[in-house]
């Protein structure tokens, strides 16, 4: 096994997805070259990192005790209600401004390097498609029960992105709906998932219902990314960034 397959399948080895036969072969070679432990250390050290980091935020300590103490200390129960609204109303204003003021992030580094590496196993053949159809009353329905959400897309394809099928696979941590498109020459992967426990960008209000698009470029190939209430979405391939964002905004009916 060569140093670039290993770096490919790597992800695979660590989530216990590997086919046995590979696991052995990946095994040898990780075993013998320092260089290739080096890149398989990193990244559990990463994934460590990340995930010891993934919190949810609570409002202030101070802000509850002194809604707590409005409420408890005044005389009369109508301006006790009247004062505890007021601060909440302030306390949320204070919030909305402070989450605004927060400059964009970029997305969590796994979630470019997985799409990348998905698209490019189904374009080595490592993944071939499982359901082959232009149409995507007969794809999305194949999905039913191999997951547990609906990949939902407002798009099933047209005369400029036709659809080529989907199969079932991973992405990080989790199953995803993949579904091919085709672009010219150019293949175009999207991945469906579930959002949860990942990092996503600050692209808009933070209590709506859907994010903005994030671009992002790793090793040559474009990976766009959004969020759609409880799903998340990763758009990859090597076309060029307008075709790619075009197809990205139909898929997410905006």
């Amino acid at each position: 096994m060569e140093c670039s397959e290993a770096r490919l399948l790597g992800l695979d080895r660590r989530r216990g997805t590997m086919a046995p036969a590979l696991t052995v072969s990946y095994d040898s070679h990780l075993a013998e070259c320092v260089a290739c432990q080096h890149e398989d250390a990193a990244e559990r050290a990463l994934t460590v990192a990340l995930r010891r980091h993934l919190s949810l935020r609570r409002a202030p300590s101070s802000l509850r005790r002194q809604i707590e103490a409005q409420w408890l200390g005044s005389r009369s129960r109508g301006r006790a209600i009247f004062q505890m609204i007021a601060a909440m109303a302030v306390g949320a204003a204070l919030s909305l401004i402070a989450v605004a003021a927060l400059p964009a992030r970029a997305p969590d580094p796994r979630m470019v390097e997985e799409a990348v590496n998905d698209h490019l196993r189904l374009l080595s053949g490592q993944h071939p498609l499982e359901v082959e159809s232009t149409n995507m009353h007969q794809v999305v329905p194949w999905f039913s029960g191999k997951l547990d959400f609906a990949p939902l897309t407002a798009f099933a394809g047209d005369e400029e992105f036709p659809l080529q099928g989907g199969l079932v696979g991973y992405f990080i941590d989790r199953k995803a709906a993949i579904l091919v498109f085709k672009r010219r020459l150019h293949t175009v992967t999207l991945l469906v998932f579930a959002a949860q426990g990942l990092r996503w960008p600050f692209l808009s209000h933070p209590f709506s219902a859907s994010s903005g698009f994030s671009h992002e470029t790793s090793r040559g190939f474009h990976v766009v990314l959004w969020r759609r209430q409880d799903l998340g979405y990763a758009l990859v391939s090597d076309t060029n960034d307008a075709d790619l964002m075009a197809l990205a905004g139909r898929i997410a009916g905006t």
